[in-house]
């Protein structure tokens, strides 16, 4: 293929390295050393990540974790431009100011649904099983070049731009994959074995609502959790889903997939776990409460959680 996914984190490793380089070197950071080593090896992850043994990587990882709770992460300075620089830019570029941001989204869609199984010769444009993960990370590198171009600025700028941004979210970077991974560890262990024997022991198997509300319940405590709603539904599915909803009230998957990840959303929206939903904005808001996001969105998230257990009973009710 022309564009892997391995094509992407080696890019996102590239990017890492040259942003630890700059964090080594900055002398008004009172831990760069540290700092710098972090992301450093941050960036070896995603660099190496498919010919590192997964041992090694580990260990990488651990030592991350001490380099963090010695208070390794601190923030240096990136040469900012002044607020009269920034007004000017923004007067001189107006709305076009919002194109790099929108052809994001609009590029990945594109990409996914128009280059999927798409082949050039004998080779496919994009990775055919991660064609929507590498569309992303091409529109994002289209969108770092667009912004170059409008702001006339070059890729040293691009760079220290994404070490600022890297650096304000510190060590939640790390976050979503380690999360994902504590996902499959806790299936393999056996979790939703564990899961679905509690339902059986404590809830009427014949009790659809209750059945409906624990398994939305737990996918929104397992979220919370694990941070993320796609680590929390293999459990919840391998305990509940199939074994219950699916084969004994023969409810529809698709209704109960989509359904029980918006369940799991609402627990997204109440976790700290869930860095990049809640602490990173916090981060780079610069809230003084890096709590504050998560307390207003508790009510919305409970009802939307009611809502999701009610959709999923009649559902099911009406399928039945």
């Amino acid at each position: 293929m022309i564009f892997s996914v391995e094509f992407i984190y080696i890019l996102m490793g590239i990017i890492g390295l040259c942003c630890s380089l700059y964090t080594f070197a900055d002398k008004a950071n009172p831990r760069r050393l540290l700092s710098g080593l972090f992301y450093f090896i941050y960036s070896i992850t995603l660099l190496f990540g498919s010919v590192i043994p997964p041992f090694y990587i580990g260990l990488m990882v651990i030592l991350m974790v001490l380099i963090v709770g010695m208070g390794g992460l601190r923030k240096g300075k990136y040469g900012e431009s002044s607020d009269q620089q920034r007004e000017t830019q923004r007067k001189r570029l107006g709305s076009w100011l919002f194109l790099p941001a929108l052809l994001i989204p609009i590029l990945t869609v594109a990409g996914a649904k128009g280059f999927e199984g798409v082949k050039i010769g004998s080779l496919f444009i994009f990775d055919p099983k991660n064609t929507t993960l590498v569309a992303l990370g091409v529109a994002c590198l289209i969108a770092i070049i667009a912004a170059m171009m409008l702001t006339k600025n070059t890729p040293q700028t691009a760079i220290k731009e994404s070490r600022r941004l890297l650096e304000a979210i510190g060590w939640a970077v790390v976050l979503p994959q380690l999360l994902a991974t504590l996902g499959t560890i806790f299936t393999k262990a056996g979790v939703g074995t564990v899961v679905s024997d509690v339902v059986t022991q404590f809830i009427p198997e014949n009790s659809l609502f209750m059945i409906v509300f624990v398994f939305c319940i737990g996918m929104a405590l397992f979220t919370m959790i694990m941070g993320n709603a796609f680590a929390a539904f293999p459990v919840m599915a391998a305990g509940i889903a199939v074994p219950f909803l699916i084969t004994q009230f023969d409810a529809n998957p698709n209704h109960i997939a989509a359904i029980s990840m918006f369940a799991g959303y609402c627990g997204t929206l109440m976790t700290p776990m869930a860095a990049n939903f809640n602490i990173v904005p916090a981060a780079l808001l610069d809230l003084k409460d890096k709590n504050h996001v998560i307390r207003v969105q508790i009510p919305t998230a409970l009802l939307v959680l009611a809502f999701n257990i009610i959709l999923m009973y009649l559902l099911i009710k009406l399928e039945v």
